[in-house]
């Protein structure tokens, strides 16, 4: 287990890298961050009118909202939400629990087609990527099936540290321009930008660690 969980650490770092493929497969982290964004928007008294998957692996969450607390929960909602996912699968599969990660997933990618995702990349890629996932699901081999789900739950992993990273980044470079931690910084105007864009970095590597630790105990 260890050795394999290293293998696809390391290839989904490198997958995540490369230009059309590896931002194909990072939009699995998206769809989990913009749910966080929908989920709390509407665990707040909100609405979700929308989600747009881009084939850079941006994304972008239209709510409304009926309070500010909500539109703060809601703007912090994205990046701890993929990184406490990251950590559920990590913790799932140490158990070898790969049948709740397989319903998880299925259900992201279902709640996304059904209600939420309308532009046509989203589209295309919920349909693809799940198309792809059911079909691995019917024919491949136990062990095979194990492995790309130990895969994707490390790219989530990756780039849900990866992507905080960048935020935290562009909030001390261009606050304005740094997405979720700007619009923190406009909502909660004695927190600017960098001190957001800090926060979802040390809570994504806090998440990471927990999950490597499922796997590597220290």
């Amino acid at each position: 287990m260890k050795l394999q969980v290293f293998s696809t650490l390391i290839l989904a770092l490198l997958l995540t890298q490369l230009p059309v493929v590896g931002k194909y497969f990072a939009i699995l982290n998206t769809m989990i961050h913009e749910s966080g964004h929908s989920l709390m928007a509407l665990i707040t008294g909100g609405e979700v009118r929308r989600i747009s998957l881009f084939p850079n692996t941006s994304g972008f969450a239209l709510t409304g909202h009926t309070s500010w607390i909500g539109q703060v929960l809601t703007s912090m909602a994205g990046y701890v939400f993929a990184s406490f996912f990251a950590f559920v699968f990590f913790f799932l599969i140490s158990r070898g629990q790969y049948k709740w990660m397989i319903y998880i997933l299925m259900a992201f990618l279902a709640i996304n087609l059904l209600f939420w995702v309308r532009n046509v990349y989203g589209l295309f890629w919920i349909l693809t990527f799940g198309a792809g996932f059911l079909w691995l699901l019917r024919t491949g081999h136990e062990q095979v099936v194990q492995y790309v789900l130990l895969f994707l739950a490390s790219l989530v992993l990756v780039e849900s540290v990866t992507s905080a990273f960048e935020v935290m980044w562009i909030s001390f470079v261009s606050p304005g321009q740094a997405g979720d931690a700007a619009n923190l910084a406009k909502a909660t105007a004695f927190i600017p930008a960098p001190l957001w864009g800090l926060a979802f970095f040390v809570q994504a590597l806090y998440f990471a660690l927990l999950s490597i630790k499922r796997v590597f105990p220290f």
